[in-house]
């Protein structure tokens, strides 16, 4: 006999299906950089002060394959790397305007893609998930996990 999903496995059958509907808005509309640029952006854009050793970390790679993503950002005019006036040895890695609107647009696209979902839920439903959503991340966001942190920060 079957035994009903865990709300564990419920959640996580969940959050396939939102990556899925994001993913699925990424490819509907053509990118000039690929998911792992993407996400070098994102990373960057979330985090002000990064350098090419925080991005190797933040990614799990070495220093040299971060440093070479970001070459190939900077060659199609998406990041820049700036010298920092108070360590003139320290270069941060800096969005160009670009890269903001390429973000913006993403963001736009994948909260259209959600509203077609949400708008197919039930009030009720949109409500309780709504809730349940922000207490979801109040209980991550609380939670003693120094990697889930570095993650979210």
């Amino acid at each position: 006999m079957d035994r009903p999903p865990t709300l564990a496995e419920s959640v996580e059958a969940a959050a396939e299906t939102l990556v899925g509907v994001l993913e699925a808005a990424r490819t509907r509309h053509p990118s000039p950089v690929s998911p792992t640029q993407l996400r070098v952006l994102s990373l960057i854009n979330s985090r002000p002060v990064t350098n090419v050793n925080t991005l190797a970390e933040l990614l799990h790679v070495v220093p040299s394959s971060a440093s070479r993503l970001c070459d190939r950002l900077e060659a199609i005019g998406l990041v820049c790397r700036v010298v920092d006036q108070r360590d003139r040895r320290e270069v941060q890695l800096r969005l160009t305007g670009a890269a903001r609107t390429l973000l913006d647009e993403l963001r736009d696209q994948r909260r259209a893609a959600l509203e077609t979902v949400l708008v197919r839920m039930p009030v009720r439903a949109r409500e309780e998930l709504l809730s349940a959503l922000v207490a979801f991340g109040e209980a991550a966001n609380s939670a003693e996990v120094p990697e889930q942190r570095a993650r979210t920060a």
